[in-house]
């Protein structure tokens, strides 16, 4: 039978079932396929755990967007507090999260107060309560800052004595997890942060220091700042000169084709230079003092007479001469005069840095050297073309001679990326079933669920569409059995044969002794369904020895003909 007499045949079934059993038929086979495609997402339906629970929402958002950067399928719970991942997952989703510290709000915040009785507190208790709420807050608003993955605050309050002279001041300590520039960065912002958020705190009173043990910032020790300070623009110094050289070099070369590295030696001394100046030629007259000193002084002394005792031969003396006479008249002036000079001060203080000497050391595949020469490549071509380069290094980084840097380039073989490049060994087949073995097992029962429907669903409807036009099975071919069914047995070649079956169990024809109980409907969807060989079969069942008989007979009347 072609393909054009099986679809007349089929046709010709499905007009004589009738619309009522077309559209049983129909609805049979939309409820199969659903229930296949039903039963598919069901048993495929991944098996999800409990990550984590009671959830805060900032923690909530990081893991949603930790989980979908490393893809890893989660659903959230509808509470919106609680996180589930595949069955399988579970510790390597948790592993993930601790290396970004998540989930970072460990609820020691001001939500403290809302688990804390009022009845039986102390004010010990109250005070220990505020300061890690304190605590809790001040290390959720550090966690904030970009780049920091998680921050810890310890908080001293001093107690209060009423016999103590000096009041003592409060006190802090933060521990950060973040890379070495964050830090440094946010080291001056975070305890400035801290200062402000506690009551008495002194910005000197707060430390910082990283969790690799490395100190950031410290109030008590004034070098530390200073040495972070200096350590913070060497490195600056060092990768701005070696982007430099990386801008340079990198167009020709390729960024994996070579390595620079830029030692740096700075001067980072304060200086405080303070001068006077003084110009002479702008003056002005201040003041003016006049000194005036006038002194005169007369002196006269008379002479006395000659007497007899002098035995003068002359006459007595003349009364009217007088002694010796002088007169003595000074003046004095003198003159003042005070003048203001003009005078500049310039005091000059430099916190800045000077580079004394710089050291470069650049690394050039040489492969890369030689595929850019011409052939043929010798020595002479290398080492010419590493001067040029050479020097453009020297421009690129601003070396100086005479301050003494040094530059060094050298060509040399770079490994070969084989160990990247190289397939890494899956796992084994043992362990690919171990992983699967989930997937394993809802795919077998998904095709056990579809073999079922089909096996009970979809295959008898098809028989019941095509009828008897089916061609016969291969094992059945070449029996040559008469018709028994009851349409065949009519009139046909096995109507002999047929009769007297049903009469010997007191049945009034085959077809009621094989019809047995079933209902008018059932036993004549039965008939049509079955063939000659599977009636047969059921009244061999029946009666192994009427059956055996009517073969016999059916035989001998082979052999007659």
């Amino acid at each position: 039978m072609n393909l054009s007499e099986q679809l007349t045949n089929i046709y010709n079934n499905l007009a004589a079932l009738g619309r009522a059993k077309l559209a049983m038929l129909g609805g049979a086979a939309v409820v199969s396929i659903g229930l296949v495609l039903a039963a598919g997402i069901m048993v495929n339906k991944p098996a999800y755990e409990t990550l984590y629970v009671g959830l805060e929402k900032t923690d909530m958002s990081q893991i949603s967007m930790a989980l979908a950067e490393a893809n890893i399928d989660f659903n959230t719970g509808t509470d919106g507090t609680s996180v589930q991942v595949p069955v399988g997952q579970t510790g390597k989703a948790r592993l993930y999260l601790a290396e970004r510290s998540l989930p970072n709000s460990a609820n020691a915040g001001y939500e403290l107060f809302d688990k804390v009785g009022s009845l039986g507190l102390t004010s010990f208790m109250q005070e220990v309560t505020r300061v890690r709420a304190l605590e809790g807050e001040i290390a959720r608003t550090i966690q904030q800052i970009g780049g920091i993955a998680a921050a810890r605050v310890h908080i001293v309050m001093p107690e209060r004595g009423n016999f103590r002279k000096a009041d003592q001041m409060p006190t802090a300590s933060v521990m950060i997890r973040a890379g070495a520039q964050v830090g440094r960065d946010s080291a001056a912002a975070i305890r400035h942060l801290v200062a402000a958020s506690v009551p008495g705190l002194d910005v000197s009173g707060v430390t910082i220091l990283d969790s690799a043990g490395q100190l950031l910032a410290s109030g008590d020790d004034a070098e530390n700042g200073s040495l972070n300070r200096s350590l913070s623009a060497v490195h600056t110094v060092q990768s701005e000169i070696e982007r430099n050289i990386e801008k340079a070099l990198a167009p020709f070369l390729g960024m994996e084709n070579f390595r620079a590295s830029v030692t740096a030696t700075l001067n980072m001394d304060s200086q405080q230079i303070q001068e006077t100046v003084y110009d002479p030629e702008s003056r002005v007259e201040r003041s003016v003092r006049v000194t005036r000193e006038s002194q005169k002084s007369s002196q006269q002394q008379g002479q006395k007479p000659t007497t007899v005792e002098q035995n003068l031969p002359q006459g007595g003396p003349q009364g009217d001469l007088a002694g010796p006479q002088s007169n003595d008249e000074a003046d004095k002036k003198e003159e003042q005069t005070n003048y203001e000079i003009n005078s500049r001060t310039v005091a000059t203080v430099r916190n800045g840095y000077a580079v004394e000497k710089l050291s470069v050391a650049i690394v050039v595949n040489r492969a890369r050297v030689a595929a850019m020469l011409e052939e043929p490549v010798d020595q002479a071509k290398v080492d010419a073309y590493l001067a040029e380069m050479q020097t453009i290094v020297t421009a690129a980084a601003g070396l100086d001679s005479a301050r003494g840097d040094v530059v060094t380039l050298t060509a040399m073989e770079f490994l070969d990326h084989q160990l990247l490049d190289e397939a890494v060994a899956g796992p084994g087949v043992m362990e690919t079933l171990t992983r699967n073995l989930g997937g394993i097992i809802n795919a077998l029962a998904f095709l056990g669920v579809a073999f079922v429907v089909v096996w009970f669903g979809l295959r008898p409807a098809v028989r019941s569409i095509a009828g008897n036009g089916a061609a016969p099975d291969a094992d059945a071919a070449g029996l040559e059995l008469p018709d028994f069914s009851p349409a065949g047995a009519v009139g046909g070649p096995g109507a002999a044969l047929m009769d007297g079956f049903g009469a010997d169990f007191g049945f009034d024809s085959t077809d009621d002794l094989l019809a047995g109980g079933d209902d008018d409907s059932d036993g004549f969807n039965r008939r049509v369904k079955e063939g000659p060989e599977r009636r047969l079969g059921r009244m061999v069942e029946i009666s192994e020895e009427r059956a055996a008989k009517i073969l016999r007979k059916w035989a001998d009347e082979k052999e007659a003909a």
